[in-house]
């Protein structure tokens, strides 16, 4: 497993694994457009031939705060580490950068999620009210960096 940023031919496996971890769709146009804002928040996880199986595109939006905007691993390949590899590696750069607080959204549904983003010191602040495409409620999850 490596990691690096992304590119755009990887735009065909980040559409679909936001169709089927975040039940999400999305122009095709908008991972390009973000990936442009902060391109070292932009990670992509890929395997040994290097197909992307896993991402997070971060942004900052608030001075002094990062935002991870999407995050889905390929059902194949979680509980292998490759959510925490892409966490730690974001994490990181947001300390390098000066942020202060980083924060997400996630599915009220989402147990296995919510568990992850609490080992990673992640709490639930909000709840979000419809927040998703479906009506699905959501939580605003926020850490401080230190």
């Amino acid at each position: 497993m490596s990691l690096r940023g992304f590119r755009p031919t990887d735009v065909p496996f980040v559409s679909a694994l936001v169709a089927d971890a975040l039940r999400e769709h999305y122009d095709p146009s908008l991972y390009q457009s973000l990936s442009t804002e902060w391109p070292s928040g932009f990670l992509v996880a890929a395997d040994t031939t290097d197909v992307p199986v896993g991402f997070l595109l971060g942004v900052s939006q608030v001075d002094g705060e990062a935002r991870i905007l999407m995050f889905a691993v390929d059902r194949h390949h979680r509980t292998l580490g490759v959510g925490a590899l892409m966490m730690t590696a974001f994490l990181d750069r947001c300390r390098a950068r000066g942020f202060r607080r980083v924060t997400l959204e996630v599915r009220v549904s989402n147990a296995t999620a919510i568990r992850f983003y609490t080992r990673f010191q992640f709490s639930v602040i909000d709840l979000l009210r419809a927040y998703y495409s479906d009506g699905e409620n959501g939580y605003q999850m926020a850490r401080d960096l230190r």
